[in-house]
């Protein structure tokens, strides 16, 4: 708790160090903190023998290495285009940020209550061997999706700093390159996740073959969830760097409250613990449609 200031930091800072061109040095300082989070761990529970307590310190010392670097870095003369200053006090500023940054809000208050919901599910028509399955899935899902969540936070500073120079060539330019490479991804992460289902499967769960079983099955519904989730997740993330967080909102609040919420209640009771897994796969597929009425019905407006 007491680290978590810092590694609020450090994820503002990653967009930061975007805005000021310094990518790379933002990727170090990711690193640096991910090693020390490692290195300590080992230390302090396997070394020291600390338990529970050492994995937390070994954490929240890493979650200080990420947030204090980049406030050293940008306090101090840098050459970026980047400094921090003397602050005033903006109070529509702050509102328009909280607006805008409301569909990430959104995205995470959705993403508890749902999985929730999920893990309920689970226990109903499979068990504990469900949820136990499900927690797999999400796990291998954040790394997958991190390629498109990163590219997202990437791409979101070039396209509100194109937008805000009205320059529209651009602009739709981004856009389009962006999609292409979204699909890219999608197939290549589609087709690895399904092929790569038992290996990885068998990595959290080769100790129980019905378990292993189980999560294979599951995994290789949940792959076709990866060929929708990456354009939802730019399409989100584009709205917000266009400043229209209402839109970007809507996106994710139909993504992961809405639309799983009614899939995960409804597909059960039709294809049975198939249904549930099923249920990711249909959420993303229909926030993609809304993704892409909301793109093309704004893009007059925004001249892409």
């Amino acid at each position: 708790m007491l680290a978590i200031p810092a590694y609020i930091l450090q994820y503002e800072f990653q967009c930061l160090f975007v805005a000021a061109e310094k990518a790379s040095l933002g990727l170090g300082v990711t690193i640096a903190a991910g090693c020390t989070n490692i290195a300590l761990d080992a230390l302090f529970v396997a070394v020291f023998r600390w338990g529970l307590l050492g994995a937390a310190a070994a954490t929240a010392i890493s979650q200080l290495v990420g947030g204090v670097i980049p406030l050293l870095y940008f306090a101090r003369p840098n050459n970026s285009l980047l400094r921090l200053g003397r602050t005033r006090f903006d109070g529509r500023a702050l509102i328009k940020v909280c607006t805008n940054g409301s569909s990430e809000l959104l995205n995470n208050i959705s993403m508890s209550l749902v999985s929730m919901l999920y893990n309920l599910q689970l226990l109903k028509y499979v068990g504990e061997d469900g949820v136990a399955a499900y927690g797999v899935l999400m796990y291998v899902s954040l790394v997958f999706q991190a390629v498109f969540i990163g590219y997202s936070v990437g791409t979101a500073p070039i396209i509100g700093y194109h937008y805000g120079a009205q320059n529209f060539p651009e602009l739709k330019g981004l856009l389009k390159k962006s999609l292409l490479l979204t699909g890219i991804f999608a197939v290549a992460m589609f087709g690895a996740s399904y092929l790569l289902a038992r290996p990885l499967s068998y990595v959290f769960t080769g100790y129980d073959e019905e378990l292993l079983m189980l999560t294979v099955r599951a995994f290789s519904l949940f792959a076709f969830s990866f060929l929708f989730s990456g354009y939802v997740i730019f399409g989100s993330s584009f709205f917000t760097a266009l400043n229209n967080g209402v839109i970007s909102a809507a996106i994710s609040f139909l993504r992961t409250l809405v639309f799983q919420v009614a899939a995960v209640l409804v597909f059960p009771l039709v294809w049975g613990e198939d249904g549930i897994w099923l249920s990711m796969v249909a959420a993303e597929a229909l926030a993609l449609l809304v993704t892409m009425i909301f793109l093309r019905g704004k893009k007059n407006k925004y001249g892409y």
